[in-house]
């Protein structure tokens, strides 16, 4: 295989959008190891999220292969355009969902156990624009489960802390979601399909990304005390509260040119941060 047939697998689940569960999982397997856990964890731990991040993605763009061939925005992709065949995207799914299996084998039981739980989110997920307009939430739940996932690989266990992290990603990912449904507006009503911006215009739909936004905050926040976090950590919740506030600030109903910017580049960069930050407040005790 060539490395322009695996640049074309990764564009086609967007591989580069890991950036936007890895950092908060990575978070939770800091804290649940107090610190750096063994390698082999770390490595696992990589491994499972890689495989269900991009097998998810894969899933979904082949399930939405006919409803993207209609949408002229979305028209472009690799299923619609046969830059791709749909039997390679179906072994490319059970690959990284193999990755994701094997991962969990080598963790430990309970990983084990819970492995037909992500799946049946990921399969759902793609359905739920054709019957619900709480499909952002479910996306957000499917990406939250990253943080409880890495601490069950840690600890064997389910962690309280990890729990209300992925409820902090959850909300964070529905509400930059809903941000990016508003360019398919049109779309989606006259197709019969489910969103929150369909469902309740725009401008409303954006004050409901920013009470999920303020409710992620909130959530930072709460991790905070529960972990008993330093500054490190409060300095990376007020760069985030900042980027989240600048998102909001620059899409509107009358501009949403920006619409890419703030679901898109922005978010990328608030993983990132908190990792850094609470990397930082891990490893460097300023209290």
């Amino acid at each position: 295989m060539g490395c322009s047939r695996v640049r074309t697998y990764g564009e086609l689940v967007m591989f580069s959008h890991t950036l936007f569960s890895l950092p908060f999982a990575l978070i939770s397997m800091l804290w649940a190891a107090q610190g750096l856990p063994p390698g082999r964890i770390i490595f696992w731990i990589l491994v499972a999220l890689t495989g269900a991040r991009n097998g998810a993605n894969g899933l979904n763009r082949l399930i939405d292969r006919e409803i993207d061939a209609k949408n002229p925005r979305t028209a472009h992709r690799h299923l619609p355009k046969g830059l791709v065949k749909e039997w390679e995207v179906i072994l490319l799914i059970f690959f990284c969902f193999a990755l994701m299996v094997l991962a969990a084998f080598m963790l430990n039981p309970l990983c084990v156990k819970l492995l037909p739980l992500p799946i049946f989110i990921f399969i759902i997920y793609s359905y739920t624009k054709r019957f619900t307009w709480a499909c952002h939430l479910i996306l957000g739940i499917a990406c939250g489960g990253a943080p409880v996932g890495a601490w069950m690989a840690v600890t064997g266990a389910i962690g309280w802390p990890s729990i209300v992290l992925g409820a902090m990603v959850t909300l964070w990912v529905a509400g930059f979601d809903i941000i990016y449904a508003t360019q398919d507006v049109d779309f989606d009503r006259s197709h019969g399909l489910f969103s929150i911006p369909a469902k309740f215009g725009i401008q409303n739909g954006l004050y409901i990304s920013a009470f999920f936004h303020a409710g992620a905050v909130s959530l930072l926040m709460y991790l905070h005390f529960l972990m008993e976090t330093g500054w490190f950590y409060l300095t990376g919740i007020a760069i985030t509260a900042v980027l989240l506030f600048l998102e909001h600030i620059i899409v509107s109903p009358k501009n949403l040119r920006t619409m890419r910017i703030a679901s898109y580049n922005i978010n990328q960069v608030v993983g990132v941060v908190m990792l850094i930050f609470t990397a930082l407040d891990m490893f460097i005790k300023i209290r």
